[in-house]
């Protein structure tokens, strides 16, 4: 399997994981608290797969960044969570930067 693909993978899973982890109401409610961890687990696992190929450092900026993207989209979509213009241009510096590590860096096969 492509190391993009076991990375989006698990950039995935730790989505939907945190995305559990809101609806868990702080492990108050068994099922979310099941697929917090179950899926928190899929993601380390396929995130460790991806280390094989790729520097840990570039890993983990594409791995968090994306989560951090796509979950601040999650909490504005599925929670009705706010995102002020400064938060919205955050998000699109951490997009640009990931774009950049894919685009321009030497520290990953392409």
């Amino acid at each position: 399997m492509p190391v993009y693909l076991i990375l989006a993978l698990a950039v995935l899973a730790e989505t939907i994981g945190t995305t559990a982890l809101q609806a868990s109401q702080q492990f108050s409610r068994i099922g979310p608290s099941i697929v917090v961890v179950v899926a928190y687990a899929v993601s380390f696992y396929l995130l460790s797969m991806t280390l094989r190929t790729l520097p840990v450092g570039v890993v983990y900026a594409l791995w968090s960044g994306l989560g951090i993207v796509l979950i601040a989209t999650i909490g504005w979509v599925v929670f009705g969570q706010k995102l002020d213009f400064a938060a919205i241009i955050g998000l699109l510096l951490i997009i640009g930067g990931i774009a950049v590590i894919h685009l321009f860096s030497t520290s990953s096969p392409h």
